[in-house]
């Protein structure tokens, strides 16, 4: 039986989008209205079944949705469920005839829906993110004395986390509203300004460092990497943020049209631990090779993610790499069983971001630097 069409798949899914509906979209009440919907329409949910297994996540069946919805204006069509999508123009908020245009679009559009979720993946490629990454590699500079980096991005998809060290960060106090600190000072005066809200008093330390780490070389792996000059494959990519969102939308088409003049080099792969292998083998004589990853390893199954940390671990303690994973704070105790228990990790959407490096002993050092919001939003930093 296809999975599409197996009851105990689809239930399965409807309890997942009911889930997905509370806590995990807070942030954005049309997704969370959405969501709701498709839990309670077992036909809706069984789109879903479409993707492979390891893809059956409802921000999957969010963002083909959203990607219709931009493919449709780009045509100047308009369909009724596009009034309630703010990246498409003014929004009107989540009503009662919201489920009934959503029926109406997923019948039209189903077959291109159903196509969508089974040949995709979601790449958020939030840069966001990196206003955590960066001060991370500025304390690894510090604690390891190696200022000369070489970075690798798995799960890149279109790379974007690799100008870490060109996007302008602002990091304020949550609780008076100042400005601790702008950093760095920016090489593109196009490069987006990311604001991170420091919870508690926190951080201080962590994001006020002088060290300036130098990426000397930079490279990203992906199942499938996405080109940054196919307009159809950005769009996908915007659909697979939050509509509501204009800022981090903003943000995104900046980073974009920095990478656009960059090109980074981004390999795809179906063999991630050979892929890291292989990169390693490139990092020049002298610096130090940094391996990143952040929301990649939940998609992995139990002996992809074992090989993948045994084989990091491996490269830390023997080649003098660090690993930097930012992902679900209880998925991290997979590679870290010590991971001590984190207040923070508890908050909806929290990432929790652990960094291995080289322990002098030939073994590896293990800490929890921060925790934050999945996009960067907020962070808590710890020690």
């Amino acid at each position: 039986m296809r999975p599409e069409h197996d009851p105990a798949v689809i239930a399965k899914l409807q309890g997942l989008f009911a889930w997905f509906s509370g806590d995990a979209l807070r942030d954005d009440p049309l997704y969370r209205a959405l969501a709701a919907a498709a839990a309670r329409n077992a036909d809706w949910a069984a789109l879903l079944a479409h993707a492979p297994e390891n893809q059956r996540w409802p921000m999957l069946w969010l963002a083909a949705i959203q990607d219709r919805v931009l493919a449709l204006a780009e045509t100047g069509e308009r369909p009724a469920l596009a009034d309630y999508y703010a990246s498409v123009g003014p929004a009107r908020a989540p009503d009662a005839a919201l489920e009934g245009h959503l029926g109406e679009f997923i019948e039209r559009h189903r077959d291109a829906l159903a196509h969508a979720i089974a040949t995709r993946s979601t790449q958020t490629n939030e840069v966001g993110r990196c206003v955590v990454l960066w001060p991370l590699l500025q304390r690894l500079a510090e604690a390891t004395g190696r200022r000369r980096m070489a970075l690798l991005d798995v799960g890149c998809s279109a790379g974007l986390l690799l100008g870490v060290d060109r996007w302008r960060y602002r990091y304020v106090d949550d609780a008076s509203g100042a400005t601790v600190r702008t950093s760095p000072p920016g090489r593109d005066p196009l490069a987006p300004e990311i604001a991170c809200r420091l919870l508690a008093g926190t951080c201080t330390r962590l994001v006020t460092s002088d060290a300036a780490p130098e990426i000397v070389a930079r490279a990203g792996v992906d199942l499938s990497p996405i080109d940054v000059d196919d307009p159809a494959a950005v769009r996908w990519l915007r659909a697979c943020l939050w509509p509501h969102d204009g800022e981090r939308r903003a943000r995104f088409d900046a980073a974009i049209a920095v990478a656009r003049t960059q090109h980074w080099p981004l390999r795809a792969t179906s063999d991630v631990v050979a892929a890291v292998q292989a990169w390693l083998d490139e990092v020049p004589a002298g610096v130090m090779p940094v391996i990143a990853n952040v929301w990649v390893l939940s998609y992995f199954d139990a002996p992809l993610l074992r090989r993948y940390a045994d084989s990091l671990l491996a490269h830390v303690a023997g080649r003098g790499a660090a690993w930097i994973c930012g992902d679900d704070p209880t998925l991290a105790r997979t590679w870290w069983p010590d991971k001590p228990e984190r207040g923070a990790d508890k908050r909806p959407n929290a990432t929790a971001w652990t960094v291995a490096r080289p322990d002098g002993r030939g073994g590896v050092a293990w800490e929890q630097p921060a925790t934050s919001h999945a996009h960067g939003r907020w962070m808590i930093c710890e020690g």
